[in-house]
């Protein structure tokens, strides 16, 4: 199985970052990051702290190469999916451009199978809450309309 790459199907984009060197021609600077992400300038600055990205910095300037760009792609759908920045960074830290990813592959389907587990639980849960709430509802409807019924008919 070859390794996946960023910009696939959401599932595959996980598992890889995109293919390529990290070559100077294509560097964004964290407000064209931020507005092509729709992220802030503190998250970049955080998922930096968190060494999830690697801008390169001129002065106080950061730089995002290609790479960062697809680091952080992956850094947000994890976030979509519900994984911690923890297991992000575990997942996309496992990728070798040169090698077969075979462990990144079984962590990451490790990760996500057990994070499916957490979403149904938390579906399982909303559904019950959400037939709850109807039954709440219906009977408070039930009480409102009796009342007033009973207020209009005064005797």
């Amino acid at each position: 199985m070859k390794p996946l790459r960023a910009g696939d199907a959401a599932g595959e984009e996980f598992v890889a970052l995109s293919e390529g060197t990290d070559g100077e021609d294509n560097l964004m600077k964290i407000g064209d990051m931020a507005k092509a992400f729709d992220v802030t300038l503190r998250a970049l600055r955080f998922y930096e702290d968190k060494g999830l990205l690697s801008p390169i910095r001129e002065g106080s300037a950061r730089l995002y190469t290609r790479r960062d760009r697809a680091r952080l792609k992956l850094v947000l759908l994890g976030r979509k999916l519900g994984f911690s920045l923890r297991e992000v960074k575990q997942m996309i830290d496992l990728y070798d451009p040169t090698g077969s990813n075979a462990k990144q592959l079984r962590l990451t389907l490790d990760k996500s199978e057990k994070q499916l587990g957490r979403l149904q639980k938390q579906r399982t849960a909303i559904d019950e809450a959400i037939a709850e709430l109807n039954k709440l509802m219906t009977e408070v409807r039930r009480r409102l309309s009796e009342r007033t019924v009973a207020s209009s008919n005064p005797g």
